[in-house]
């Protein structure tokens, strides 16, 4: 059963701008997240996936960024796709709406990259 869909858009121009600040990349992201993104032609298109898969999660569960906290979820490229990783207090979050699964899809064009999540239980 489906317990949560989220979406979100993210300006890849934005984080572009974001990333001149080194602390903004150590507080938002991981280091696995950084290391994929800055072996990449352009690393902020995927630095801003990964931004919008974390924002996908929060909308999904209703919790916003603040209560979900940005390093306590992390998006990872696999060769069968990409997939959330979740630290005990996202898995916790998870848990209280009764789902036990997340599903994630990433895509990125041009300025925009894409995130949508869905949370099944």
């Amino acid at each position: 059963m489906i317990r949560g869909i989220g979406v979100d858009l993210c300006g890849v121009s934005r984080l572009r701008r974001s990333m001149e600040n080194p602390r903004f990349l150590e507080k938002v992201f991981s280091e696995e997240e950084i290391r994929y993104a800055m072996e990449r032609s352009d690393p902020a298109k995927h630095l801003a996936a990964a931004f919008a898969a974390k924002e996908s999660f929060a909308k999904a569960g209703g919790w916003g960024l603040a209560a979900t906290g940005l390093r306590n979820v992390r998006l990872r490229r696999t060769d069968t796709g990409p997939v959330l990783l979740l630290t005990p207090p996202a898995q916790d979050l998870l848990a209280r709406i009764g789902a036990d699964r997340c599903w994630v899809s990433v895509s990125h064009d041009g300025d925009y990259a894409v995130a949508m999540v869905v949370l099944e239980g």
